[in-house]
């Protein structure tokens, strides 16, 4: 399977594509929970570390809002917006220098994350497409 990072301007907005909500039908909530999880603590051990909590508990924090996101997006239940509100995560975001390196370095610990589950290949490539597109509104600081 060839998950390919897509390159985009600073500054460009891409459709974003719902991923295929078999995806959470195929892992459950637990098996998406795993798996964010799993991408957090690559990332912990990434360049891009030092974006995230280096206390345990807020690191753990960190997971837990993200993996709810990801089981809303998927169709599961509204946890994020119940216990976070409406996502706005480009403005979430903004506080952190987030660059096209850093974006790399969160897709390909992503990418492990996902081909770790050992979901079907359809599944795996819709929920890449949307992360890929999804992570490039991020963004906030231009190549110098």
């Amino acid at each position: 399977m060839d998950l390919q990072i897509n390159e985009y301007k600073f500054g460009e907005r891409p459709t974003v594509t719902r991923p295929n909500m078999e995806f959470l039908q195929f892992l459950g909530e637990d098996g998406i929970r795993a798996m964010v999880s799993r991408h957090y603590d690559l990332m912990r051990q990434s360049p891009i570390k030092k974006l995230f909590p280096s206390e345990d508990a807020e690191f753990e924090k960190a997971k837990l809002r993200s993996s709810d996101f990801m089981i809303q997006i998927l169709g599961g239940p509204e946890h994020y917006n119940r216990n976070q509100g409406q996502p706005l995560l480009a403005k979430r975001h903004r506080p952190f220098t987030i660059t096209y390196p850093g974006r790399t370095v969160w897709l390909t610990c992503y990418k492990q994350a996902l081909l770790e589950t050992n979901a079907p290949e359809h599944l795996i490539e819709s929920f890449w497409d949307y992360i890929n597109v999804f992570s490039i509104w991020m963004v906030n600081i231009p190549d110098k």
